[in-house]
């Protein structure tokens, strides 16, 4: 039975300047409130976190680590609390009670691999200490070794839970011999019949297998004095679940050649490259079997050479060839780093640990601390339970209760209106915590908000909310289209869900190179398509023979009234009303369509027609095209005492912002422009669309107010719109 002396030994071998009375009042405390508490084994309490406080020591973990495995317990089964445990031991003390006390209440009850590797990474994101692991690790391996006395449900329930989260997580911070013996513990419990089968024929061959190690050891040794070579060489057989798991593989242990390892250690690096080249000038080495972790660690700092080859008696042999201290790391992982001082390894070497989150190797300068080895593991992610148990996948940091919903699923997200976190009722812009558990509160119907995208941090629910809005818009766009298009199809008597059914409707859209009649509807509904152009695909030909025989006897009457006008008669101003001077007509009244809305200073152009009046375009005006030419007169503005005032349609794009709206109509009213109408949108990707209907005298005017408006932050177009 180990006694709190043995740890303290245990303890200044490893920490010479280690601080014993607080270990001692550790012991003290613990044996206190542990009074009267039995173990399954009948045995008091307090054995268990005494042998956990040995593990811990021999880990060459520090004072305050030895003392928070004696008192580890004692928050979660004792009365005592995290504030009494920090009053008598210190801040540190009580900073590693609370987190083992935290991982005590997980329910690891999921066996499946990739739900134990989210768990295992919950582990190390849960403390910001990587002591609190350890010594947790420490814990459950004292458990494990006293597993018989607990019934066998509970000895499956918590072997699967070791051999899935606690081995793997002692092999990814590099403690193999916890990592090995947590697994041969896990094969007993889990399979006794193939555990005690393996190790009675390990057994009957025991003395022959020891005489082989022998001979072997005995052998290399040899070899590397003949070359003036130092080695501590040691063999002994792999344990049983590595066994088991190549048996699983190749049916019989007979079939396995190479069931015995051979370690051999040096003094440094380069003396590792020339023992590997005497072994494999000893015996043959097998083609493919060598690995380098020297020059190419693994990711949990693990370093040294491995070779197989054929040995005595044509027996497969595997070797290990390694120094001191790259064995302290393959035997203890990141907690050799406590054992490290400046002085034992010279002040330019310094020890390798695993940053686990970037899965890249550091190198720290001297002073390693647990935090300070701690600090770079999962810093930016958030792990939170599901009310099942479950844990998600890492969130990003400032991740919100809207996030956690549509990492689970898209229509939880959309229909997300809030959170219970431990059992308290919270808003959806809430930010989680890790070790949270939540709950998704979702109300059928509700549907996402553009503010959203204010506060959400994941890539997913940004996507997914922008996909929404962006189908709302367009669904309110496709509507809008559905309705123009069937307003002006009744006037000239057609239906258009009729001609859906016809199949006319898909016929009309594939005239127009539409893709479907929705692209159809959301070009007339955004306004990217004159209705007019639209209308030409849809209307009979008899209907278009109508408007053209119309637009035939329209020209014919407007040719007769013009022979009667006196063409010779000189220029005349049509009055300072439009200040638009016809060339050749006298008192002849003007017209300015919607249509391109020309202002003074425009190029323009004028087309006689009927009851006594000419049309003015703009001279870029595509509807000019339509005219015909024997109806075209010159036109020309007055050069002064215009009054006429034309309706100007300017479209202004820039991305929304608060103010902008105001910017805009102040940008207007320095330019003494009148705003006769405004049209503004915001699109789910925040750009504004603003389409305002100016009362224009000049094209001076407009130019300037055209300028003013793009030197305005945020906008990047300003154009002026032909209707």
């Amino acid at each position: 039975m180990i006694r709190i002396e043995d740890t303290l030994k245990l303890l200044k071998e490893h920490q010479p300047d280690a601080d014993e009375m607080l270990v001692r009042r550790a012991y003290i405390f613990s044996a206190r409130v542990h009074q009267g508490q039995l173990r399954k084994s009948g045995e008091p309490y307090l054995i268990h976190p005494v042998e956990v406080s040995y593990i811990v020591a021999s880990l060459g973990l520090d004072a305050p680590s030895v003392a928070a495995a004696l008192l580890h317990d004692t928050v979660e089964d004792t009365v005592t609390t995290i504030e009494e445990i920090e009053e008598t031991f210190g801040k540190d003390v009580a900073f590693m009670v609370s987190g083992l006390t935290k991982i005590a209440k997980i329910n690891f009850k999921s066996a499946e691999e990739a739900q134990a590797e989210n768990f295992r990474r919950l582990l190390l994101a849960m403390v910001q200490d990587l002591r609190v692991i350890l010594v947790k690790l420490a814990d459950r391996l004292h458990n494990m070794r006293t597993m018989q006395y607990m019934p066998p449900e509970k000895q499956q329930r918590i072997s699967r839970e070791t051999l899935d989260i606690y081995a793997p997580l002692a092999n990814r911070l590099g403690i193999a011999w916890i990592k090995t013996e947590l697994e041969d513990l896990c094969f007993k419990y889990l399979y006794p019949e193939e555990y005690h089968n393996l190790a009675a024929q390990i057994a009957k061959t025991r003395a022959e297998r020891e005489s082989f190690i022998a001979r072997v050891v005995d052998q290399v040794k040899g070899a590397l004095e003949k070359q003036g070579l130092t080695a501590e060489v040691t063999g002994r057989p792999k344990h049983l679940w590595s066994i088991y798991q190549k048996m699983r593989s190749h049916h019989s242990l007979n079939n396995l050649y190479d069931i015995h390892a051979f370690r051999i250690i040096v003094d440094s690096p380069e003396k590792c490259y020339a023992a590997l080249g005497y072994v494999h000038s000893l015996w043959k080495p097998i083609p493919g079997r060598f690995k380098d972790y020297i020059a190419t660690p693994k990711e949990n700092g693990y370093q040294s050479l491995h070779t197989s080859v054929i040995g005595p008696e044509h027996e497969r042999i595997e070797l290990q060839i390694r120094t001191q201290q790259m064995h302290d790391v393959a035997c203890y992982g990141v907690a050799a780093h406590w054992n490290y001082k400046e002085a034992q390894y010279g002040r330019n070497s310094s020890p390798i640990y695993q940053n686990l989150q970037n899965s890249i190797m550091e190198v720290v300068k001297g002073g390693i601390t647990g935090k300070d080895v701690a600090d770079d593991l999962f810093k930016n992610q958030v792990f939170v339970f599901t009310p099942q148990g479950d844990v998600m996948q890492g969130l990003p940091e400032g991740a919100t209760v809207l996030d956690f919903a549509y990492t689970i699923h898209t229509d939880l997200g959309h229909e997300c209106t809030g959170a219970r976190i431990d059992g308290v009722q919270v808003p959806i812009r809430t930010k989680l915590e890790t070790g949270q558990y939540v709950e998704i509160l979702r109300t059928p119907g509700s549907k996402p908000k553009a503010d959203w995208l204010k506060f959400v941090v994941t890539n997913r629910a940004k996507a997914k909310i922008r996909a929404y809005l962006r189908q709302e818009d367009n669904a309110r766009s496709e509507q809008l289209g559905i309705e123009k298009l069937d307003r002006e199809l009744k006037r000239y008597g057609l239906n258009l869900n009729k001609m859906r059914k016809t199949g006319q409707l898909d016929e009309c859209a594939k005239k127009g190179k539409f893709k479907s009649p929705h692209e159809l509807f959301l070009a007339i509904g955004y306004e990217k398509v004159r209705l007019e152009t639209i209308l030409d695909l849809f209307l009979p030909e008899e209907v278009k023979r109508e408007q053209l025989e119309a637009a035939q006897q329209e020209k014919e009457s407007e040719l007769e009234r013009l022979k009667k006008v006196d063409l010779a008669k000189p220029a005349a101003s049509t009055g300072g009303r439009t200040g638009v001077i016809v060339d050749g007509l006298e008192g002849i009244a003007c017209h300015f369509p919607r249509c391109c809305s020309p202002v003074h200073g425009d190029p323009i152009v004028g087309f006689v027609s009927a009851g006594q009046c000419v049309t003015i375009h703009r001279l870029d005006c595509p509807q000019v095209a339509n005219y015909d030419n024997g109806r075209k007169v010159d036109v020309r503005w007055e050069e002064d005492g215009q009054v006429h005032q034309s309706q100007v349609r300017v479209r202004v794009l820039g991305k929304d912002a608060p103010g902008l709206l105001a910017s805009m109509s102040q940008a207007l009213y320095d330019a003494g422009v009148n705003i006769s109408g405004v049209s503004c949108r915001t699109t789910p990707e925040r750009d504004s669309i603003n389409i305002f209907t100016l009362l224009i005298t000049d094209i001076e005017q407009l130019t300037q107010a055209m300028k003013l408006l793009k030197r305005i932050d945020g906008i990047s177009t300003v154009e002026r719109l032909n209707n």
